[in-house]
């Protein structure tokens, strides 16, 4: 199979299948393209001949292309039964797809100000827009909330135990919360931690800060470096 992604640095949406499947052990080939959405670029080209979006991420396997993060969390899930991507009792398996779907869909205020930069370092960024913007600061106490709950009944690590798809789902959302030093209860927080020391999410962000790829349009607060 093949994984096409975006940048480490940016692609929030990459990160999710790259990272379950890597700490799940299946094996992939990643195609790192580079993150540029004009209709005549090589990125739109190139993933507009395997799927009709033009997105990231895409999993090729075979001549059958899925995509988007819920189709491909699903599509492994039945072809890798054994790999526990989703919890095995129904309700924490539906709780864990309630969550994901959240994510998916949710959370919009804190992907648009908070969004994803894993070399950059903005804490007074962070604690501006926390002070200023409600609705991110709803987004961060709702995310709060709902780890601390799912860490109290699953007893962690993970939020339901073992890593699953659901915490790929909210990785993207501890590197946004790092970035911006965003400042959450202990429990959350070391949950946070436990998903940077992922021997997975370690690698992404190495190479994440190895891309030294500025793109000015995933850059709202910061200037090109000269």
């Amino acid at each position: 199979m093949k994984l096409y992604i975006g940048n480490k640095n940016y692609s929030s949406w990459s990160l999710r299948p790259w990272l379950l499947m890597t700490e799940a052990g299946i094996d992939f080939e990643e195609v790192r393209l580079r993150l540029d959405w004009d209709q005549d670029s090589a990125f739109k080209r190139t993933l507009l001949e395997l799927a009709p979006t033009g997105r990231v991420p895409l999993l090729v396997d075979g001549d059958f292309a899925v995509w988007d993060t819920l189709a491909i969390v699903e599509y492994l899930a039945e072809k890798f039964p054994q790999a526990s991507i989703w919890p095995r009792p129904q309700r924490e398996r539906a709780r864990a797809r309630s969550l994901c779907a959240e994510m998916h869909s949710g959370f919009g205020a804190l992907r648009e100000r908070f969004p994803m930069n894993i070399e950059a370092s903005l804490p007074e960024v962070g604690a501006q827009i926390m002070r200023e913007d409600p609705q991110v600061a709803g987004d961060v106490a709702r995310i709060e909330s709902m780890w601390n709950q799912q860490l109290q009944q699953s007893g962690g690590p993970f939020l339901f135990g073992g890593f699953s798809a659901v915490d790929a789902f909210y990785a993207p959302v501890c590197a946004r919360l790092r970035t911006f030093s965003v400042s959450i209860a202990s429990a959350p927080s070391g949950y946070v931690d436990r998903i940077f020391a992922l021997p997975g999410m370690q690698a992404w962000c190495n190479a994440a800060r190895a891309e030294q790829d500025f793109i000015p349009e995933d850059e709202p607060y910061r200037q090109p470096p000269r």
